[in-house]
């Protein structure tokens, strides 16, 4: 059975709540940012994220990374031929309504 070891052992059991961090594409470091009041907390120097706090936007990123490089094979392959079909308009006949007779 695993257990928590003891205190001041330099260890986080389970991730920052109420946090999360925010890669910065031009510098490449990460911010830390508080949820509740979207403050930003702190910036690492190096390259590597914090430890134990949520990433947010890196998969929204990749996925719109995906749709772009989709949608640029699409522009590059030629639209497929549609064969053209004659539409012909169908004429349905009706049977002729009866006439009914008037009794006196």
């Amino acid at each position: 059975m695993a257990k928590n070891k003891e205190a001041g052992d330099n260890r986080r059991v389970g991730a920052v709540r109420k946090r999360s961090q925010i890669r910065n594409k031009l510098t490449g470091t990460w911010t830390k940012r508080d949820d509740t009041t979207g403050k930003f907390l702190d910036v690492k120097d190096d390259t590597k994220p914090f430890k134990g706090v949520r990433k947010k936007g890196t998969k929204t990123m990749a996925k719109k990374a995906a749709v772009k490089k989709v949608a640029k094979k699409a522009a590059k392959k030629p639209a497929a031929k549609k064969t053209a079909r004659k539409s012909v308009k169908r004429v349905v006949k009706k049977a002729p309504a009866r006439k009914t007779a008037r009794r006196r």
